[in-house]
């Protein structure tokens, strides 16, 4: 059996996202024009061997600490499947 890692990474708050101001930029030219704001972030999927429930948000937390988040700007969020 396996468990699945959902993992999201994005800016933490007060960090610029221009990604994300150019999308509600091109989504008003578009005519969307109740848009207050955008933000955007990345979604891991990442399967791996049946571990306990304890064991899997440790390896999560590992994964983002040593390579997904940089965590000078970034938060995430680990949801295990």
């Amino acid at each position: 059996m396996t468990k699945k890692l959902i993992i999201r990474v994005g800016l933490k708050d007060g960090i610029t996202d221009p990604e994300g101001a150019n999308v509600k930029k091109s989504l008003e030219l578009l005519g969307f024009d109740n848009i207050v704001g955008v933000k955007t972030s990345k979604i891991f999927e990442i399967t791996v061997e049946e571990l306990g429930e304890e064991k899997a948000r440790e390896e999560a937390e590992n994964m983002c600490k040593k390579l997904l988040a940089n965590p000078v700007i970034h938060s995430y969020e680990i949801n295990i499947e």
